[in-house]
């Protein structure tokens, strides 16, 4: 049903138009070629299914008919034996001789191996004591293996008669009799274990006899227990028929396992250097492909010296490339799957996976025959998790980073700023988190892929966005704290430091002065991305470090709006709250807002920024035009026509001015500071015209206003009726003909004025 609805939905897509109907007969052809395509195809792997199938079945009947085959030799053979016996005259009288004849002698055998067994014992310890003088030679070693595997035997077999024997005395005197032999095997073990701890030293050494007895000793053990692992099957799935044969009970009796020692010899000699690697790597990663050099020594010497000393069928170099390789992929693997691999360890571990299989292709091996893939073939994971590492990295330094700020910040511990070479305020950890960045590009780049760059970068340009955002939230959180008529002041002038210190931050982030050779934060920063990334990502990046050059500024200048508030909300509080009022005319309000202003700009100038300064002037004024205009709210303001409120408007206007025009022409503060007056002079005007709505007559009024709103298109209509209603003359109908008006005049929307911050 599903291929039915793709058909259609295929059909609907190729059908769209009307003229698409003149494209039937073509589509007809084509699909009806396509169709005898897939028929085709159909056919051909019918018949060689069919085919295999059919091999398959006479394969089974081939191997039926043998199988009976088998089975009636097996019956003729069995019905001999039975005819045999029965043409033998005294049969059962002869085998029963014939029995008692071979038990004696097997006593008899028996009897002197027990006799000789101490003595021959003894002759091995001595040769073994002499080799122990001479470990790295052993020349005693295939002589002893030769008796100590009789003697072995003779145990074996006299326990197996004894068990036999049901009796459990005689049992435990002779386990007590051969306890010694056990010593004795464990002292030979020690010797093999040697030896095999050390055999690529002694291929090195060129003690080629040493190895050769070596193999000689563990391929006869092997062959033991290949004798004793048939029997043990045997005995388990033809119970009876093993009964009958008495030479498959003769022999060794249990597994002695020496080939698996053997092989595992080969990792235990390798481990220790494995671990001595990774110490070595854990230090420094770099150096990983001189590190693991003993790796390819091993297997080379393998190559060029063992494999004439050993068995052929061992394919001795196999197994140890082999166990080798294992054991580099479980220690690899070990290595990637740590949550705590540093990126530059995950890098290195990835580069070396292929020269890995360059190595091992001068030593003969093809990438497909060494199983499993040294990396499971997780190269493309492992370069997303190394991706992943950079940007856990970054992300946790700008935590700590921002959590040591936030701590500073919110207990304004007095010794929590640092001052630039030019004497400003700045945060103690500005450097330390570009250097931080510094450091994760280059660790990155290190990559030599595009990818991974460019996904730490998105990581960055992410926590740099987070971090202007988290300063901002702080610097509001934390300025609410100062706004309260209730509030506790304490820690204020410190809290000023910091803003002033971020907002220097902000500035030094982007402040580029490519004449004197000095560039800022984020440039230095653009230009250690560039090389990395595509030149498609680059466009994304542009825009980016566009929105992030943005946010400076506007967290810089937020800082300073924020403290130029702080002086309106705290300096200012009672201040501002006397304008236009009765005691305002008797007051010298401005001159002492002047003043204080003075004393800030003062305190600041050598601290913030020059840039900054301006931006801070520049605000002083504005928030004292907002703050001025917006006094026509304050309780008891009120203009009366016989008050001289004209002349101290302009009073206060002529102070304001005093200050801003001197910030230039001041000698400390001449060559830092350009404030453009004119700019100030000009937003002030509005008290002009605020001064016109008050003084003019009632008919007057509503042609100031319209003058007003032309030239001031966001005039706020709530702030022109409390002009109005201050002043002492105010009629209803002097604020419903202005309102009348406004609904007449059409003014056209541009840039925000001053006025827009007046509500």
């Amino acid at each position: 049903m599903a291929d039915a609805d793709g058909t259609i939905v295929e059909l609907a897509d190729l059908l769209r138009h009307p003229e698409d109907l003149d494209k039937i007969s073509f589509l007809k052809s084509e699909f009806t070629r396509k169709k005898a395509a897939v028929d085709g195809q159909l056919k051909i792997g019918l018949k060689e299914q069919l085919e295999v199938t059919q091999a398959g079945m006479g394969s089974i009947s081939d191997g039926q008919r043998t199988v009976n085959q088998i089975k009636e030799e097996m019956m003729k053979i069995d019905k001999l034996c039975a005819e045999a016996q029965n043409m033998i005259r005294d049969f059962p009288n002869i085998n029963v001789v014939s029995q008692v004849h071979r038990n004696f002698t097997q006593v008899e055998a028996m009897k002197e191996h027990i006799e000789s067994f101490d003595s021959r014992l003894k002759d091995l310890e001595q040769l073994l004591r002499e080799d122990d003088q001479d470990m790295e030679n052993q020349p005693n070693l295939l002589k002893i293996h030769h008796g100590l595997t009789q003697l072995r035997d003779i145990r074996d077999e006299a326990m197996d008669q004894i068990k036999k024997a049901s009796d459990a005395s005689l049992e435990n005197h002779l386990q007590d009799y051969f306890t010694r032999l056990d010593d004795v095997v464990e002292w030979f073990d020690d010797h093999v274990g040697t030896a095999c701890m050390n055999l690529i030293p002694l291929v090195q050494a060129d003690n080629k006899g040493m190895v050769v007895r070596l193999a000689l000793v563990i391929e006869e053990e092997e062959k033991s227990d290949k004798k004793v692992k048939a029997l043990q099957d045997a005995q388990r799935e033809h119970r009876d028929l093993a009964s009958r044969f008495k030479s498959m009970t003769t022999g060794p009796k249990h597994l002695r396992g020496y080939k698996e020692k053997f092989l595992k010899a080969i990792e235990f000699y390798a481990q220790p250097q494995f671990e001595n690697a990774e110490a070595k790597f854990l230090e420094d990663p770099d150096k990983l492909a001189s590190i693991m050099k003993w790796f390819f020594n091993d297997l080379y010497v393998v190559k060029m010296g063992m494999v004439d000393l050993m068995p052929k069928k061992w394919k001795i170099f196999k197994t140890y490339t082999d166990i080798y390789h294992t054991m580099i992929h479980d220690w690899l693997i070990k290595h990637v799957d740590d949550p705590n691999l540093s990126p530059p360890h995950m890098l290195s571990i990835i580069d070396w996976s292929e020269k890995y299989y360059g190595k091992m292709a001068k030593l003969g091996w093809d990438r497909a025959d060494l199983k499993p893939h040294v990396l499971d073939e997780r190269e493309g994971e492992l370069v997303g998790e190394y991706r992943q590492l950079i940007v856990k990295s970054v992300d946790e330094w700008m935590d700590r980073m921002f959590v040591a700020d936030k701590k500073s910040f919110i207990d304004r511990k007095p010794d929590s700023l640092d001052n630039n070479e030019q004497g400003y305020f700045r945060t103690k950890t500005l450097g330390d988190m570009w250097r931080m960045l510094k450091e994760q590009t280059s660790v990155a780049g290190d990559s030599g892929r595009a990818d991974v760059a460019e996904g730490v970068f998105e990581a960055m340009f992410r926590a740099l966005r987070s971090r202007q955002n988290l300063w901002q939230k702080m610097v509001d959180d934390e300025s609410i704290k100062y706004k309260s008529p209730t509030a506790d002041q304490e820690g204020m002038q410190i809290f000023q430091d910091w803003l002033v210190a971020i907002a220097n931050d902000q500035i030094a982030c982007i402040d580029d002065n490519e004449d004197a050779g000095q560039l800022g934060y984020l440039t230095r920063f653009q230009r250690d991305l560039e090389p990395l990334v595509t030149p498609k990502y680059m466009s994304h990046a542009a825009a980016e470090l566009d929105l992030l050059r943005d946010g400076f500024v506007d967290l810089g200048t937020h800082c300073i709006t924020t403290f130029v508030s702080l002086i309106f909300k705290v300096d200012f509080r009672s201040t501002i709250a006397d304008f236009f009022t009765a005691k305002w005319y008797n007051e010298l309000a401005m001159k002492r807002i002047a003043t204080t202003f003075d004393d800030y700009v003062s305190d600041y100038a050598k601290v913030l920024h020059h840039s900054l300064l301006d931006i801070l002037i520049e605000e002083l004024a504005d928030e004292l035009l907002v703050h001025y205009l917006s006094s026509v709210r304050n309780k008891g303001a009120k203009f009366r026509r016989s008050d001289p409120f004209n002349d101290k408007i302009a009073d206060d206007v002529r102070a304001a001015f005093e200050f801003f025009q001197s910030v230039n022409t001041k000698p400390e503060l001449a060559s830092i500071v350009s404030v453009d007056f004119a700019l100030i002079k000009k937003k002030w005007e509005v008290v002009r015209r605020m001064a016109g709505l008050l003084e003019a007559d009632k008919l007057g009024v509503v042609a100031v206003y319209e003058d007003f709103k032309r030239e001031y298109w966001d005039l706020q209509m709530g702030w022109v009726e409390s002009v109005l209603r201050c002043r002492d003359d105010y009629e209803r109908g002097m604020l419903s003909g202005v309102k009348a008006k406004a609904g007449d005049v059409y003014v056209e929307r541009g840039p925000e004025t001053i006025m827009s911050k007046v509500k």
